[in-house]
């Protein structure tokens, strides 16, 4: 089963402008992404979709592979599939482009499980431990069905903790780790779907397929991530990349 992955990345977010190219000790935030996918046994091949030039040059300057998109599309997953559009491809692997410590085993955990759920959106959870994983807004949670399938996925706490003295339960709260395996044709049916109102309030594209009867399946997984959404965030990866913290 032909699998790639696919990394999106754009210039202009919201919270950090230009992190793709923001530089985490000698190499650029989306050159630690791209390596790391690059790593995992289950693709056959990586390419970032971009709709910025600067992004696109940087890639080719270390010898990695992009191509440049429309700058118009709402999520991650439409820059993709125009990516894939025209490549002979079963599996996408969405690699997100603000995730520099990305565990190549954690992406062939995901493709793996993606082979035995057909027809599904397959992606990770870990477990949440501390109370500030959990309020962090930046940190996305998930609740699933005694299946494995999501229910929700929130920048919320979910469940609500109402009662409790900052000691988190186990098997109850857990973390979105930012990757996505589609099938192609779920990849395409998925982005001939308008932004719905759910992706929209919580700016999670995941919300999409839920709220269109499209199944996402997760899985644990011990391999944790933490993913650059602001200058702190910047911050904390390049102190993990130096070895002086440990991901939580």
């Amino acid at each position: 089963m032909r699998t790639i992955a696919v990394i999106p990345a754009r210039f202009q977010s919201k919270r950090l402008p230009g992190k793709p190219l923001a530089d985490i000790h000698g190499k650029t935030l989306i050159e630690h992404v791209y390596q790391r996918a690059s790593q995992a046994r289950r693709v056959a091949r990586v390419l970032v979709a971009t709709d910025d030039e600067r992004i696109f040059d940087a890639v080719s300057n270390f010898g990695g592979e992009a191509v440049m998109t429309s700058a118009e599309h709402p999520s991650g997953s439409d820059r993709i599939a125009e990516a894939v559009a025209d490549i002979d491809v079963e599996l996408v692997v969405n690699v997100q482009g603000d995730e520099p410590l990305i565990a190549p085993q954690a992406i062939d955990e995901a493709v793996q499980l993606a082979k035995q759920t057909p027809g599904a959106i397959v992606t990770l959870k870990s477990a949440i431990v501390d109370l500030q994983t959990l309020l962090d807004r930046n940190a996305v949670k998930v609740v699933t069905d005694s299946k494995g399938f999501a229910l929700y996925f929130s920048r919320s706490p979910i469940p609500v903790p109402i009662d409790g003295d900052g000691e988190l339960p186990p098997n109850l709260y857990y973390k979105h780790i930012g990757l996505y395996v589609y099938p192609k044709a779920v990849l395409t049916e998925l982005t001939r779907i308008a932004p719905s109102p759910l992706e929209l309030a919580e700016r999670l594209e995941q919300l999409r397929a839920l709220e269109n009867g499209i199944r996402i399946r997760l899985e644990e997984t011990e391999h944790n991530s933490l993913g650059v959404d602001t200058e702190e965030g910047l911050e904390a990866v390049r102190a993990l990349i130096a070895g002086r913290v440990t991901v939580q």
